[in-house]
């Protein structure tokens, strides 16, 4: 089935389980795996001040942003430097920088989720991103709710998965292209999680593939909130939800400009099992596995 639009749902709509909405949200789902949420409650001063203090982030000095470099983790707290993340099955890395905020964890969390990193040289940052952390769980959850549903399943099924996951906020910066050689910011990819939130649809570059193979560019419309299916929930579901490739690109490498988004990736705890959730089929991996495995894949080991 071919695709040339991202559908467009209100989450007032998702939530009362209006019957037109829950058929086309499942039919989104299981063609192609994206679609946009308008009217989802998350303030605009609170997007507007996160991206203010991702930008303020971006512009600090090289020196101290790679104080912040652990990659003995992965990158999974904390800063990555422009030109290490690569795609799977690509030699040629991703022109993006990016910083990794989680939850603010406690003894009730998996001990392996990490915790966050504090910048010091700019104010209220740790504390607006775990505002906007919270947030974007939140509004993760009422998806997950959503599609449990969608999957006959009861609406508080993924609670225990993902309430407390180690799910991750990332604020990216896609610095201006030199030249028209490589014009892919991000190269085509899968995501690796439950559901991606994307905070940043407004502008311009996502572009997702659909089953002929051409690439769709998203029109989201201003301050919607892109959500697409990961590889996780694509395991789980046995490829009833489908995990789709999407891509970063600047088609105006004459004038290019820095781009900004938020991606938030919501994942299950590292002990959930990722088995089937749709059959009986027996084959099972835990979700602290299967994200380490893809994490040597994309180089961030």
């Amino acid at each position: 089935m071919s695709f040339n639009l991202i559908p467009a749902f209100s989450m007032s709509d998702i939530q009362k389980r209006d019957a037109k909405t829950i058929a086309e949200l499942k039919s989104a789902l299981t063609t192609h795996g994206f679609f946009t949420i308008i009217d989802h409650g998350i303030a605009d001063d609170v997007l507007q001040s996160s991206y203010g203090l991702s930008k303020d982030f971006f512009s600090l000095p090289e020196s101290i942003k790679n104080a912040y470099a652990l990659p003995e983790k992965a990158g999974a707290r904390g800063y990555t430097p422009f030109g290490k993340e690569t795609a799977v099955g690509e030699t040629t890395p991703d022109l993006k920088e990016f910083w990794h905020h989680g939850p603010m964890i406690d003894d009730s969390y998996d001990s392996r989720i990490s915790g966050n990193i504090s910048v010091s040289e700019i104010s209220d940052f740790n504390s607006q991103f775990d505002l906007l952390f919270n947030e974007l769980n939140l509004l993760g959850m009422k998806v997950l709710s959503a599609i449990a549903a969608i999957l006959g399943k009861e609406s508080s099924f993924f609670d225990s998965w993902a309430l407390k996951g180690n799910s991750v906020l990332r604020l990216i910066h896609y610095p201006p292209i030199g030249d028209s050689s490589n014009i892919l910011r991000a190269r085509a990819h899968e995501d690796i999680n439950l559901i991606t939130l994307l905070v940043g649809a407004e502008e311009s570059g996502l572009e997702v593939q659909n089953p002929d193979g051409d690439w769709i560019p998203i029109e989201a419309k201003s301050k919607s909130i892109v959500c697409n299916i990961g590889d996780m929930m694509q395991l789980v579901t046995r490829s009833k939800l489908k995990s789709t490739s999407h891509r970063v690109v600047d088609h105006n490498a004459d004038s290019s400009a820095s781009r900004y988004s938020m991606p938030f990736f919501l994942h299950p705890s590292p002990d959930i099992e990722l088995c089937s959730i749709v059959d009986d089929s027996p084959e099972s991996i835990s979700a602290h596995d299967f994200l380490e495995e893809r994490l040597k894949a994309i180089k961030l080991y």
